[in-house]
């Protein structure tokens, strides 16, 4: 795969650019030396650091790379096979992560990653299917404690089965600091790596039955919850850490917690001593005690060794483990991948040293968004996240999908390129800064075969001139929306996912009544009142729908439109499904609108055997 066509200087940051409206925007001197310093590199440098190269090789590149020095190389499984210069790698190295070190300190470079990619991420060749998408926290049963949980899930599951369809996908499960306030966005977590304790269902935690009758009367308070739609995290939380703080205090042990802890490692402890240290000195580790604010300090180190409280976070963790392996038996569960994270949250502290301080990722100005977007997410500086040996990456990339079918990466032209905004020049004083695309889609591309699970693009809005064809080529799907597409559903491609809106975008019934643009009234953002209009025209001549028609009319045509698409994977909204008209996010607000925290008007028991959402699987079945 050869390097997309974009003129970039030595550090991978941009000179220029086309924004959304094609027209060409010059990078200032001021914003590439806010970019430098925010790699740590004087203004004047004139290379990157040294750092170890990479080589992304298939199986038969493997058999014909020869190293340029003696040195040996460690496979990932840990052998070590001497090598002399000018010697062929070994031919039998599996895919993975590999390391070839030069016996010569002083050769350039003298350590070379070496990944062995299957070339494509995995795709099963008969893989045809529909389903819905969730937004977890707000599909409630009855038995919720006031917040979908992975109970639900697997009934969503079993539903989804029952009505022939084989995928759901799911907003982000990743973990939040574990203070108040619980952070409601799950696209702004504290880690990645690791997920939120508020999606434990509490009644399946081993113990629950014993405890029951200490139990119970939490269980009312928190299905009490479920009587308003605005989900009260705070109170969730506080409910939900006391039932598990009981719990937790008679656990007698389990052998298979032991071994989840030796598995994951440095990487639990990490994260774990994290969350003790938030909850005695708050999430921001920048305001902690100096000699807790790295992970390998040795006052780190000994609240690790010595601290019980370290176990609960850990048996926390375990205890999601299993009720996600639980709830994804059923059909292909889809996880959702954000961009980035809180830097001041578990995942910032773990990795402080490869992240660029004082930049914030987003988007240029385009026709959505006139003043650009700051999604208020750190970036991992270029050149260290390889000399990480994308530690990071492959962590992430191997959490997201622990037992999932799938994975939508949020933004996936952050593989190739991200728009760095210095914090002190806003939008308008940002660039784009390159990636190493080859060795991160590689190693998207180990995980999903590792996994056996399918990679979706999220390839929406400004997209670098010839990545759809690289992503298509290593077999990532599309994400297509009836929304955004000129082209009728059927012209889709086969290689995408497709569905007719998603959760920053408005509802079907939004669109039709005319509701969405009084929503963004009321939450003080100005809506694109043409564009929205557009967007009914747009339904009424793809779906074949009147112009007097129903809401209900005006879903089941949509949907009838999609459903004609050849794209792998069909998905409806459970939002369309029960005919909501308030969308679960809207961009440009904060606490104007009730962004990630309005549950479904319906209990699941409700909506499982309603008229709408079984006419919509038969339609996208296809």
């Amino acid at each position: 795969m050869g390097p997309l066509s974009v003129k970039v200087d030595e550090f991978g940051i941009e000179d220029e650019f086309n924004d959304a409206f094609g027209a060409r925007k010059v990078v200032s001197a001021e914003t590439r030396d806010a970019i430098l310093r925010a790699m740590g590199v004087p203004s004047d440098a004139e290379d990157p650091d040294l750092v170890p190269g990479t080589w992304v090789l298939t199986p038969k590149e493997v058999a014909e790379r020869r190293v340029e020095h003696n040195g040996v190389v460690h496979t990932e499984l840990g052998a070590s096979v001497p090598l002399l210069a000018g010697q062929l790698l070994p031919n039998d190295l599996p895919f993975g992560y590999h390391r070839f070190v030069a016996d010569d300190a002083q050769a350039s470079p003298n350590v070379i990653q070496i990944l062995v990619t299957p070339e494509r991420c995995y795709l099963p060749d008969e893989l045809r299917t529909w389903g819905w998408a969730v937004q977890l926290y707000a599909a409630r049963s009855q038995a919720s404690w006031g917040i979908g949980d992975l109970a639900d899930l697997a009934t969503l599951g079993r539903w989804t089965k029952d009505l022939g369809g084989g995928a759901l996908m799911v907003n982000p499960l990743c973990a939040p600091a574990p203070i108040h306030p619980v952070e409601p966005s799950p696209y702004y977590p504290s880690s990645r790596r690791f997920r939120n304790p508020l999606f434990l269902c509490i009644e399946d935690v081993p113990g629950a039955a014993a405890l029951a009758h200490v139990i119970a009367p939490l269980a009312v308070q928190g299905q009490a919850l479920n009587a308003e739609r605005h989900i009260d995290r705070d109170r969730v939380f506080d409910l939900k850490m006391q039932a598990l703080e009981l719990l937790w205090a008679a656990f007698p042990g389990d052998a298979a917690f032991d071994a989840y802890r030796r598995e994951l490692g440095r990487s639990l402890d990490e994260f774990c001593a994290y969350a003790v240290l938030a909850e005695r000195n708050g999430k921001d580790w920048r305001q902690w005690p100096m000699s807790y604010r790295q992970p390998s300090t040795e006052a780190v180190l000994a609240l690790i060794a010595e601290e019980p409280r370290i176990a609960f976070h850990a048996w926390l963790q375990w205890l999601l483990d299993v009720q996600l392996a639980q709830a994804s038996q059923s059909v292909r569960v889809i996880h959702d991948l954000p961009i980035g994270f809180d830097i001041a949250g578990a995942d910032g502290w773990c990795w402080q040293d490869e992240l660029a301080q004082d930049i914030s990722v987003g988007c240029p100005p385009d026709g959505f968004n006139l003043d650009g977007q700051d999604w208020g997410l750190a970036p991992f500086i270029p050149s260290r996240l390889v000399a990480s040996g994308f530690r990071p990456l492959i962590e992430t990339v191997r959490a997201m999908l622990r037992h999932a079918g799938g994975l939508r990466i949020d933004h996936v032209m952050g593989l190739f390129r991200l728009f760095w905004i210095p914090r002190k020049l806003g939008t308008h004083g940002g660039s784009y800064v390159r990636y190493p695309s080859d060795a991160m889609l590689a190693i998207v591309a180990i995980e999903s075969h590792r996994a056996q699970a399918v990679i979706v693009g999220e390839d929406l809005g400004t997209v670098l001139p010839g990545a759809r064809e690289v992503l298509a080529a290593q077999r990532l799907l599309s994400y297509r929306l009836l929304f955004f597409e000129d082209d009728a559903p059927a012209q889709y491609p086969e290689l995408a996912l497709s569905s007719v809106t998603t959760h920053d975008l408005a509802t079907i019934s939004g669109i039709w009544t005319g509701d969405a643009i009084e929503h963004m009234r009321g939450a003080g953002v100005t809506p694109n009142v043409e564009g929205l209009r557009g967007l009914k025209d747009k339904l009424a001549k793809q779906g074949d729908i009147e112009p007097d028609a129903t809401i209900r009319e005006a879903i089941v045509g949509s949907y009838r439109a999609l459903a004609t698409a050849p794209s792998r994977i069909l998905l409806a909204t459970l939002d369309d499904a029960l005919m909501v008209s308030e969308q679960p996010n809207l961009p440009g607000t904060i606490r104007q609108w009730p962004n990630w925290s309005l549950a479904l008007p319906q209990a699941i028991e409700d909506f499982r055997d309603a008229p709408l959402p079984r006419e919509l699987a038969k339609i996208l079945s296809r």
